[in-house]
């Protein structure tokens, strides 16, 4: 099985390029105003003008209020939601589009009871838990704790960079990855490590 790329954090159509010109199949726009990877509205727009076709936006959003939702999706199209809060699943699914629920994984995460929990989810994305953090975090967690056994396709996150990927995807087996803070230099996205990010997935797609 091929392993997908989701470069996240995207905060502009020229990054956007250089993700999709490395290989990237997603990219992910950020909604939670607490990131400094924040989009405004105009931003997001502009990122769609200019987004090639076949390449997957996914909306990230941590305990977004419905009327922000609204605003947002009535103005920037998005494949894919992304929620990385405390969502509950009949939340998640209200608005029509597939969505992806982030979870946190610690040691005592049951990760089949999240998966029952959430089985509208076209997938489950796994992160590192740390306290009052949502991804982002530069940190990973035990990847064959995603060998669970359950049915999702999965998404591996949560420190990735290019130096550990190859290792993260022969340990876990994920359908896709997603790296942010991995592939920048003093908080910007890195051209030059986003290459070596999805060059380094290709190989274990050989």
């Amino acid at each position: 099985m091929r392993t997908r790329i989701k470069i996240c954090g995207i905060t502009s159509p020229e990054i956007a390029r250089h993700a999709v010109d490395a290989g990237a199949d997603a990219i992910g726009l950020m909604f939670y105003p607490n990131s400094s990877r924040y989009l405004t509205i105009d931003q997001a727009v502009e990122i769609n003008r200019k987004a090639l076709p076949f390449v997957a936006q996914v909306g990230v959003f941590v305990n977004p209020e419905k009327q922000v939702m609204d605003s947002i999706l009535s103005a920037v199209h998005l494949d894919y939601l992304q929620f990385h809060g405390e969502e509950s699943p009949d939340y998640c699914a209200s608005f029509g589009k597939p969505y992806i629920k982030a979870i946190r994984v610690s040691e005592s995460t049951d990760l089949l009871a999240v998966e029952k929990q959430y089985q509208d989810a076209a997938g489950l994305l796994l992160d590192s838990h740390i306290s009052d953090r949502y991804g982002g975090t530069g940190q990973s967690f035990e990847w064959c704790q995603a060998q669970y056994g359950g049915q999702k396709p999965i998404i591996l996150a949560g420190g990735l960079t290019a130096d550990n990927v190859q290792a993260a995807i022969a340990t876990a087996g994920p359908y896709g990855v997603d790296v942010s803070s991995g592939v920048e230099t003093e908080a910007m996205k890195d051209p030059v490590k986003i290459i070596k990010f999805c060059q380094n997935v290709n190989r274990c797609n050989q």
